[in-house]
């Protein structure tokens, strides 16, 4: 590893992704990210870089489109109504298979909400968002460490698998400073695109990046190819922490920021004599299902704890499928899950005979 500096957590996203080599970045202004935006319009300058405040958060995922669809590294960053806003583009995106990165600093919801963090996204990331049939790979850091280095990965795993990576986050993580340790050399993997659209002059025949088939056969053999490419990525591409959860009394399970607030949690319960794991999906799609199965049987039972209403929760339902109980506590609103409540909360599952 190379120099440690305190950043804050929106402009280690720009940082990092710069390291990956974007030098393409297309945004429009909202709080909690705007600091995205700030970062690269100062730096893409200096790198030769393209840095476009779109006039709107439609023309700026088009303008993404644009720039994947010539091979470029790309990214554009927005919080929860701009994010709704860049729907279709995406859509688009992933039909045409064409490698982006899409940061998302989740504000509380619904319509505008307000500017307090929350992770009432899930449901428009995880599950499509847009129309049709198609996934978004979802990584989702619970520390400014992890936001650097999951954004450096997502570009790779972007051109590997020619498809969008989501990085979701919230407010609080963009937001907060913390120390991150930059490496010395980044692992970017530089990956052939010998369908980008970069004109002719190789004499090849030309490229054409589309979301559109007409005739229904055409189509469903492109979905068809589409889910297999999917199963692919949810065999090779999941990431999970599993924490303290041989032989505990209780799961917790929770992402991001509130995955931190648990593991204080955990230490308050150990002192009580109650041993209490957690399973942090790292990406939320593909969802680790897996390490439910595993521990299924374990536990008394399973809790989900969300910034949200229960979203992520019906993930882990269908994960455990039946095996156990599965409870839930959210808060909204931008405010946050509290430590005590989720200590009772694990009290009572605990203490079940």
């Amino acid at each position: 590893m190379g120099e440690k500096l305190l950043m804050k957590g929106n402009e280690v996203i720009a940082e990092a992704a710069l390291r990956a080599g974007c030098r393409h970045y297309f945004g429009y202004p909202i709080t909690p990210q705007t600091e995205v935006a700030h970062y690269m319009s100062r730096k893409m300058e200096e790198l030769g870089g393209t840095f476009v405040q779109a006039e709107s958060e439609l023309a700026a995922i088009n303008m993404v489109y644009g720039a994947a669809s010539a091979g470029k590294r790309v990214m554009t960053s927005s919080s929860s109504p701009g994010i709704s806003l860049k729907q279709e583009g995406i859509s688009y995106s992933a039909c045409a298979e064409l490698p982006m990165v899409i940061v998302d600093i989740v504000r509380c919801g619904p319509g505008l909400g307000g500017i307090l963090p929350a992770q009432c996204d899930y449901f428009q990331i995880v599950k499509g968002g847009g129309h049709g049939d198609y996934n978004l790979i979802v990584f989702a850091p619970s520390s400014v460490q992890e936001l650097y280095e999951l954004v450096v990965h997502a570009f790779n795993v972007a051109d590997t698998y020619r498809n969008p990576v989501v990085i979701l986050g919230d407010g609080y993580l963009g937001q907060m400073m913390e120390a991150v340790e930059f490496r010395d050399t980044e692992p970017v993997e530089h990956i052939d695109k010998p369908w980008a659209t970069v004109g002719t002059h190789m004499k090849r025949e030309h490229n054409v990046i589309t979301s559109i088939y007409i005739e229904a056969d055409v189509l469903e053999a492109h979905n068809n190819r589409l889910q297999e490419k999917y199963r692919s990525i949810q065999k090779n591409e999941t990431m999970v922490e599993e924490y303290n959860c041989e032989g505990a009394d209780v799961i917790v399970t929770a992402y991001g920021t509130v995955a931190r607030i648990v593991k204080n949690v955990i230490k308050d319960a150990a002192s009580e004599g109650i041993k209490v794991g957690l399973i942090r999906p790292v990406t939320l799609w593909p969802f680790p299902s897996a390490s439910f199965v595993k521990y299924a049987d374990t536990p008394k039972g399973f809790l989900t704890v969300e910034m949200s209403a229960g979203q992520m929760v019906e993930d882990v339902r269908l994960a455990v499928n039946g095996r156990n109980s599965v409870e839930f506590y959210g808060r909204t609103g931008g405010n946050v899950p509290e430590q005590k409540v989720i200590l009772q909360k694990v009290r009572d599952i605990a203490s079940r005979v």
